[in-house]
């Protein structure tokens, strides 16, 4: 069966991008995506703190622009329209599409799956980042990605 796409929301707002800042832990690297991607291999997972633009599944019918408006609004409140394509490649082992939103409003808060499940194990941040806060951003294709946009 393929792997079901990514779709993503770059929202840029002057000098910086929004982004969500994750703590993973899962009880065995078996059961983590963050572990898998890394290929570690051991018996637990040791945790992981990464960050990522706001982003998920694309759903049966649904274009992947379509998607990242959805998440965007699932994710932090937000609304926006899917603008250019700017970056294609891999999330996890799966293909991804990110764009840069346009006409964005509202105020972000963080909600959906990631503020019900947010917990010690598994927890979410909505952060505006500068170009000199991109380390750590997942997939690590993307931040010098964003950083050009940022700067231009």
């Amino acid at each position: 069966m393929p792997a079901i796409p990514r779709a993503v929301a770059v929202v840029i707002s002057g000098s910086r991008v929004l982004v969500i800042r994750r703590y993973l832990r899962q009880r065995s690297a078996a059961e983590c995506v963050m572990c898998e991607d890394a290929g570690v291999a051991g018996p637990s997972c040791a945790g992981h703190r990464y960050a990522v633009l706001p982003g998920g599944h694309v759903e049966n019918g649904e274009s992947a622009a379509g998607a990242a408006e959805r998440e965007l609004a699932e994710e932090t409140g937000l609304r926006g329209t899917a603008g250019r394509l700017v970056w294609t490649g891999r999330h996890n082992g799966r293909p991804a599409f990110y764009f840069l939103m346009d006409d964005v409003s509202g105020v972000p808060v963080m909600s959906g799956p990631e503020a019900a499940e947010n917990g010690p194990d598994n927890s979410y941040e909505l952060l505006w980042a500068e170009a000199d806060q991109l380390e750590g951003l997942h997939p690590p294709d993307i931040g010098p990605v964003v950083g050009r946009m940022l700067a231009a």
